[in-house]
Parts: structure tokens; sequence; C-alpha cells
């Protein structure tokens, strides 16, 4: 009776918080909040400047008394102040006007993760104002999401391509059949298109420019004669001069310099596929495979992967949003969440 009181008195929140996105839906309300999991601090003081959005633009221009914290990398807690405070900043933010109860949260982890990680992102969450956190693996997350029969013996094969890591997971019964977690994803790419143009063209460029040329130009296979005319201006430092030096790059430099990681993807996922039951392969193959994550929009990655794998690719509507989404109806539904959640809410 009181959790009910509390649940009514107070807005419960599904968490999606990923390497390079934090994304937060309130019960009733839906999506509040899609912001970088980006933290500008002092690094003497560790006063914090600035979080999300605001801090993400200070990337490669900060003095040397401030430093720029991505609190997860390959979608595990790195600096636990950090992400303490990140976590806090957006419950604060998404309970506005405040609310004298404490939320609870239901937040989704890699599946991948250890027990030590999964402890570690309960308790972050805890300490930044939850009053119960449950974790929720992400690929059933997900399948919740996208409205998925999960509870029927059906498989779904669901492929998740974030910024930190790649998740590929067989689901069918309630549970995962077969996992993997890849730790690499749009931030490999970025850093895979700085280190391509600096040895090709001898220029230096930051972290937030790369990323831009990867949305911009980036695609897993070449997208026809319109590819042709697609080229992109690309500012940066000389690494022979020092001085400022500008380039011109193509559709399919961008593609040769992102090639070995979407290599990497595709072998994980034919892998996975490999070690599927066989039955459960003939339902993935009416129902097709899942893409959805910030990456999995990549230009021409799904029909690559049809390509590779022989079998339908459908990319999720919204896709950066199916994790959250999924978060948002188990806090709706207390049976289900009991039986998914990786671990109780803590106190």
């Amino acid at each position: 009776m009181l959790e009910s009181l509390f649940s009514f008195l107070t807005y419960d929140l599904g968490i999606d918080m990923g390497t390079a996105n934090t994304l937060v839906l309130v019960k009733g309300k839906g999506i509040v909040i899609r912001e970088p999991s980006v933290v500008a601090r002092h690094k003497k003081t560790k006063q914090i400047i600035a979080i999300g959005g605001q801090a993400k633009k200070m990337i490669g221009k900060t003095p040397l008394t401030v430093e720029i914290v991505r609190p997860l990398k390959d979608g595990v807690i790195v600096d636990f102040d950090a992400t303490e405070v990140l976590l806090a900043h957006y419950i604060q933010e998404a309970q506005r006007p405040p609310k004298i109860p404490k939320p609870r949260v239901v937040i989704g982890i890699p599946s991948g993760v250890t027990e030590v990680e999964r402890r570690a992102v309960q308790e972050a969450c805890l300490a930044a104002g939850a009053r119960k956190a449950y974790l929720i693996e992400e690929p059933m997350a997900a399948a919740i999401g996208l409205g998925l029969p999960i509870d029927r013996p059906e498989g779904a094969l669901l492929v998740d391509i974030g910024g930190g890591t790649t998740e590929i997971a067989v689901i069918s019964l309630g549970g995962i059949v077969v996992e993997r977690c890849l730790r690499v994803a749009g931030a490999e790419m970025d850093e895979a298109v700085m280190a391509f143009l600096r040895l090709k063209y001898s220029i230096l460029l930051g972290e937030a420019t790369a990323e831009d040329i990867k949305i911009q130009l980036g695609s897993a296979m070449p997208l026809g004669s319109v590819e042709k005319e697609n080229h992109l201006i690309v500012r940066g430092r000389g690494l022979e001069t020092g001085l400022p030096k500008s380039i011109k790059i193509s559709a399919s430099e961008v593609r040769e310099a992102i090639a070995p990681i979407v290599q990497q993807i595709l072998e994980t996922i034919t892998g996975v596929i490999e070690e599927t039951p066989p039955e459960l392969v003939a339902d993935i193959v009416a129902r097709g495979i899942i893409l959805y994550g910030g990456t999995a929009q990549l230009a021409g990655l799904d029909k690559l992967i049809a390509e590779e794998t022989k079998m339908p690719v459908w990319l999720a509507d919204d896709p950066m949003t199916v994790v959250v989404r999924g978060c948002g109806k188990l806090l709706a539904d207390e049976k289900l969440l009991a039986r998914v959640r990786v671990t109780g809410g803590l106190k």
C-alpha cells in the first residue's frame, strides 16, 4: 500500500544510460530527456561546469584546468563520481516540479557486464536519488519496447549498435538464449576515421569532427551514383607544419576507414546465428533481424547484414529510444518487471 502511494506521488523513471547518450522516460509522460553522456568538471576541485549537450560542445576546446569526462566506456562505468553526478542531474530534471518521495528507476544495462559492473550501476543510481533501482538487460528491454511477444516460444534476433557496444542477442520465452557483447561500436568508428585521415593526409582531427564526418558521409556499402558527389571539406591541424589544414574527403574514404569495424560486427552477428538452435533460426528468418541503437542508422548497414546473413533485416522505428521505451513499459507492469529484472531493487 505504501509503495502504491509513493508511485502515485512521484514520477517513476526509465533510463537508458549509454556510452554516447542518456535518455530518460517519465512514466505517463514519455521521453523527457535526450542528452549526451558527457560531464565537464574542474580538474582540481572536481566542481561540475556543464553536463550533457553543453559539456559535449566543450570537447577539444577546454583550458588545461577543465576536463571532459565520459562516465561510461564500452557500456560500463569508468568514472563513478561522474556517473552519479550525471544520473542525479537527469533524475532531478525529470522530477520537475520536485517530488518528495524518491522515484523508482528501471535502467538498462548491457547483457555482457560483470556482477561488479552491475552493482556499480545500481549503486550509482541509488546514490543519485532513486528509491529503488531495477536493472534490465538491454536486449530484453528492447524486445519489450518493440512490442515483441517475449513470452512465446519464438526466437527473435536483436542487434543493438550504440556508441560503445554492439550487443547481439537471441531471445525466446522471456530469456536470452544466445548473446554476444562486442565492445566495438560508434566510438571506434570515429577513432578509425581519425586514424585513417591522419595516416593518409597527415591531418589531426578532433573527436567531434570525426563524428560529424561519420554521420554525414559514413556508409557500410556503396550507395550508388549519388555517392560520387558526396564529399566534405574538413579542417584540422597539419601534422607536418602544425598549422591549420583543409582537405576534401569522399564517402568512399570514410567507408574504407570504418570497414574493419563493420566487419567485426558482421562476424559477431554470423557467429551468434551459428550458435542459435535450428528451431529458433527458422523463427528469425520469418521475423527478420532487428537493428536498433544510434549507430545502427549507418547508411547501408541493414542491406549489408542482409546480404551476409541471407536473412531479412529491418531497422526499428526511432532506433535510439527502443531500450528506454521498454524500461517505461516495465514501470507499468509489475509482474513482467519482477520476471525479467536482473536484480531486485535495493533500498
